[in-house]
């Protein structure tokens, strides 16, 4: 079968009907080529667009039910997910911090993609369907959100999961065929018919070695490598240990960590941050105990380094990521359909100077690749929620 690549519009303006009428006049043209290209190519038959993506700024959330009313209208027969970030992404453009929304539609067959969402659940095996992953969108307030990803992600066969949370100074809103607001999961799972290629893109920089929790309590890091946990932070900072309070705590609130979850030489090297580190927040201080509160439980035993947020070092590891997925769809002669990137709320235009440079590195090593996506409250990849990061899953065919 010939495939037949995405079709994607996107536009920005502060009245939605306005936005979405120019979103989806180009939404609609690139759906007319793809299929022109794809009958051009040979397909004995013309392309039905079966399943929709639509992610939306916060500042268009209020209008998400009449959004997608007339998506289903002009559109009728199309599933549609999505969800709200404080900006969205599109082949080369973002949109950040400004009314706008981007539409991705998808030809693929109804048999292998299944809607899901609290009301329909996605369940492990079915009928006529087996799950093989998922593109997933939470609402951060979801309780027990860590322990409901892994939960999910045994659901499919593959146990990989991609997408992200919800991020709004409005109205957190989900989209699965109707829209979903205060909490959950919800998404659509794909069969392994499907092809898909995710890798997940860091943004931070080492600014210490990797050490061992060796003492913890909760989220309460008491001890690194036998030492305080404090004085290893200050090590590492460059600090003297005799420092007042308020510039530690200053300079801690610049300051990340990475974790990896068990100790691993062979995953972690000692002075490399790879995709399995999972970026968290120093969120207090105890100078007397010499203690050192995380954003996150910590277990004993877990790799641990203190971490920067660095622009340059997200965008070459944005680009080792690129490279990655298209290396792998060379080697396996297959084409990609279009993509979904989700990005951390804290990356995007003005954390790296200029508008659009995660999508000017993607484009560089992919090509003019469909593309729509958003920026997230937290980032979902493989069956863990992570920060300060990018997920980008391209949708694969053989060629």
């Amino acid at each position: 079968m010939i495939p037949t690549r995405f079709a994607t519009g996107h536009a920005a303006h502060p009245d939605w009907q306005v936005a979405l009428a120019r979103a989806l006049d180009a939404l609609l043209q690139d759906a007319r080529v793809a299929t022109a290209q794809a009958a051009a190519a040979g397909r004995e038959a013309m392309p039905e667009f079966t399943l929709g993506f639509c992610y939306l700024s916060d500042r268009l959330a209020d209008a998400t039910a009449d959004i997608v009313a007339e998506l289903q209208r002009r559109l009728p027969g199309v599933h549609w997910v999505g969800t709200v970030g404080i900006g969205v992404v599109a082949t080369g453009a973002e949109h950040f911090d400004e009314p706008a929304l981007s539409l991705m539609l998808a030809a693929l067959p109804r048999r292998a993609f299944r809607v899901f969402s609290g009301i329909q659940p996605l369940r492990a095996e079915g009928a006529d369907f087996h799950p093989y992953t998922a593109l997933v969108h939470a609402d951060g307030r979801t309780p027990d959100l860590q322990e409901l990803l892994p939960e999910l992600a045994a659901r499919t066969a593959s146990g990989y999961l991609f997408g992200g949370l919800s991020a709004s100074r409005r109205r957190s809103v989900q989209i699965a065929d109707t829209v979903f607001d205060g909490g959950g999961l919800s998404g659509v799972a794909f069969a392994a018919e499907v092809g898909v290629v995710s890798r997940v893109t860091q943004g931070c920089q080492p600014i210490g070695p990797r050490r061992v929790v060796s003492r913890v309590q909760d989220n309460v890091v008491i001890a690194l490598d036998g030492r305080g946990a404090l004085d290893c932070a200050l090590e590492d900072l460059g600090l003297p240990p005799d420092m007042a309070l308020e510039p530690v705590a200053e300079a801690l609130s610049r300051t990340l960590v990475g974790l990896h979850p068990k100790e691993d030489a062979e995953i972690v090297a000692p002075a490399a941050f790879g995709a399995d580190m999972l970026v968290r927040n120093i969120v207090g201080l105890d100078p007397r105990a010499g203690v050192v509160a995380i954003g996150d439980e910590v277990e004993k035993g877990a790799w641990l380094m203190f971490v920067r947020r660095d622009p340059a070092a997200a965008l070459a590891d944005l680009r080792r990521a690129a490279r990655e997925i298209r290396d792998e769809l060379v080697d396996g002669g297959r084409v990609a359909l279009g993509a979904v990137y989700v990005s951390c709320s804290g990356r995007g235009g003005p954390h790296f100077g200029k508008p659009a440079a995660e999508l000017e590195v993607i484009r560089d090593v992919i090509g003019d690749l469909p593309l729509t996506g958003f920026f997230a409250g937290g980032e979902i990849a493989h069956s863990r929620l992570y920060g300060y990061t990018g997920v980008l899953t391209v949708f694969t065919a053989a060629r």
